[in-house]
C-alpha cells in the first residue's frame, strides 16, 4: 500500500509561476491549479467535460469564453422541428456611423450629426441611429445609408435574409406617403422607401435634412 502511494506521489509534479502552484499528474485529467496565499483556494480542471450542480456565482470578474464559436449551450431545452442551433455564442455592443449616399455617391455631403449604436446577440443585429446634414452635396440618385457594423445574411433563402425598419423623426425631408427602411440580403446599406414602395432620391432631401430614430433589426451570418 505504501509503495502504491509513493508511486502516485512521484508521478505528480508541481511548479510555481506568477504566484500560481500547478500540480500535474499522474494524468492530464488530474491537473489542479490553486492560488496562494489566498485564503480561498481557486481550483480549475483541464478535463474536457465538467458537471456542476446547483447555482454557480462569480463573486468578482467575468465569465470569459476562451474559444471562438463556444458559448452557452441550451440544448437541454425542448425545441421545434426547425431548430438549427441552441448555442448562444456571441454578444457585442458598440457604435456605428450612419452615412448618406445618393446613387452610390457622396460628393460634397457634410453633417452636423452622425451617431449610431448597435447590439449583436448571436446572429441578430439591432441598430439605432440618427444624422443631420449640413449639405447634401452634388451626387444624385436613390438614397442609401451605409456604415452597418455587419452585413446582412448571405445565401438562400433570400426572401428571409433582408429586414425592414423605421425612421421615427424627420425634418426637411419631402415625402407625402410615409417612410420605411429596408436592407437587402448581402447588403451593408439601408435603403429608404415611401409607403408607395418608391425609393427616396436626392430630390427628397435638403441641405439640412434630419433623420432621427433610425431603427432596424436584421440577421447576419
Amino acid at each position: 500500500m505504501l509503495r502504491s502511494i509513493l508511486s502516485i506521489a512521484t508521478a505528480i509534479t508541481a511548479s510555481i509561476t506568477n504566484g500560481l502552484v500547478k500540480f500535474t499528474g499522474p494524468s492530464a485529467g488530474s491537473i489542479r491549479t490553486i492560488t496562494i496565499p489566498d485564503a480561498d483556494a481557486i481550483m480549475a480542471r483541464t478535463d474536457a467535460t465538467q458537471s456542476l450542480t446547483g447555482n454557480q456565482t462569480l463573486t468578482t470578474g467575468n465569465l470569459i469564453i476562451g474559444t471562438t464559436g463556444k458559448g452557452i449551450d441550451f440544448s437541454i431545452n425542448s425545441h421545434t422541428a426547425g431548430m438549427t442551433s441552441e448555442l448562444l455564442n456571441w454578444y457585442e455592443e458598440g457604435t456605428w456611423t450612419p452615412a448618406i449616399a445618393f446613387g452610390g455617391g457622396n460628393t460634397g455631403i457634410t453633417y452636423s450629426v452622425q451617431s449610431g449604436y448597435y447590439t449583436k446577440v448571436g446572429r441578430i443585429v439591432t441598430l439605432t441611429g440618427g444624422l443631420t446634414l449640413t449639405s447634401k452635396g452634388s451626387s444624385i440618385g436613390a438614397v442609401t445609408i451605409s456604415g452597418l457594423p455587419y452585413p446582412t445574411k448571405s445565401g438562400p433563402p433570400y426572401i428571409t435574409a433582408g429586414a425592414s425598419g423605421i425612421i421615427s423623426y424627420t425634418a426637411n425631408l419631402t415625402t407625402l406617403t410615409g417612410i420605411f427602411l429596408f436592407v437587402d440580403h448581402t447588403s451593408s446599406s439601408l435603403q429608404l422607401f415611401t409607403g408607395a414602395n418608391a425609393a427616396f432620391t436626392d430630390t427628397n432631401f435638403a441641405n439640412t435634412t434630419t433623420l432621427y430614430g433610425i431603427s432596424i433589426t436584421y440577421q447576419t451570418n
